[in-house]
């Protein structure tokens, strides 16, 4: 009772809180969030944290996937491919990792590089997503189709994919396979999208979890407050998620996962201003932060003026992101008068 009450698991349950709180609203975060928090806050070695945090992942994602599965909006066949490919790969990716080097200092280090190259992945699969819904919103979209035509063998390498790079860094089983899936089934619905990707995610990260498990061990110190935390605050993201405008969190997990993963390189060694330059390494990620927060929606303008949409305005980035979600009959399409005229 003692080890739960102490500072340190007081800090895990509150990341865990606040992280869920995000996951709820969002949909997104989940792990691209919990590691690195829980890696800056301090609370263990990295493998003990992507140890616990695929723990308590399966435990939450399970709920989730149970919720879906009785309302029967996911895709069974798909997910089975995707889980085909996804749970091999995620029991073999941390053995692969250990196969590399058995020495504790050497594992911090390319554990630290896989997470910051993953997270920075995952910042991109969001852009790359949005812009694939820019796409689709310029072109009215696909029609849907609740039962697609399953294609084998790109659904199976997503999963082997998502499945690597779950099982060495628990970062991706929504991110990157998410953004898979709606490039290979464009005109499958979204609930089923989400519904398709939980129920393939809780036996992807339990495989993940149980190889860890076996090479690192399982620190209940580190996983109980987890629990405690992210399971209540992931029931209050979902009660608030209606009222609260999810494009701009959303947005600002971009930034931080790009803060993150830059961080988490130089934790790993990669130092561009030599040894010893902790503060202008420092320096150097909040710039990047700022920068993206101030040049991004400038950039995001150039590319909807290439798509022949106005820079700014009608349709935004929420409506935008929730194409495919909106009521029958609303037309996100931009009419002549929201079209620049050609010179």
């Amino acid at each position: 009772m003692n080890d739960i009450l102490t500072l340190t698991a007081l800090s895990i349950a509150a990341a865990g809180f606040l992280v869920g709180i995000v996951v709820g609203l969002t949909g997104m975060g989940g792990g691209a969030l919990m590691t690195p928090a829980l890696i800056f806050l301090g609370v263990g070695h990295t493998s003990a944290i992507v140890t616990a945090d695929l723990t308590a992942a399966a435990v939450y994602k399970t709920g989730g996937a149970l919720t879906h599965a009785k309302e029967g909006s996911p895709h069974l066949r798909l997910a089975g491919w995707l889980i085909l490919g996804s749970v091999p790969m995620a029991f073999i990716g941390p053995w692969l990792v250990k196969a590399l080097t058995n020495d504790p200092t050497e594992l911090e280090k390319t554990l630290k590089l896989c997470i910051g190259i993953a997270l920075l992945f995952a910042a991109s699969t969001y852009a790359l997503r949005l812009y694939i819904n820019l796409r689709r919103v310029r072109r009215g979209g696909a029609l849907p189709d609740h039962n697609p035509r399953i294609r084998p063998v790109p659904t199976l390498l997503v999963g082997m994919l998502g499945g690597l790079l779950v099982g060495v860094t628990s970062v991706g089983s929504g991110s990157v396979i998410m953004i898979a899936l709606l490039m290979l089934y464009p005109g499958l619905p979204p609930v089923r999208l989400v519904g398709t990707d939980l129920v393939q995610a809780v036996p992807l990260v339990l495989s993940a979890a149980l190889a860890n498990i076996a090479i690192h061990g399982l620190e209940w110190d580190l996983v109980i407050p987890l629990i405690i935390g992210s399971v209540p605050g992931t029931l209050l993201g979902s009660r608030l998620a209606p009222s609260v405008p999810q494009s701009y969190i959303r947005r600002g997990i971009v930034i931080v996962l790009t803060m993150s993963g830059v961080a988490l390189l130089f934790k790993a060694g990669l130092h561009p201003f030599g040894e010893g330059h902790e503060t202008a390494e420092a320096v150097l990620v909040a710039a990047i932060g700022v920068a993206m927060l101030v040049l991004l929606p400038f950039v995001w303008g150039l590319i909807r003026r290439r798509n022949d949409l106005p820079m700014f305005g009608a349709p935004t980035v929420a409506e935008i992101e929730s194409f495919g979600t909106a009521r029958p009959g609303r037309d996100l399409t931009p009419t002549t008068s929201d079209t620049p005229a050609d010179d």
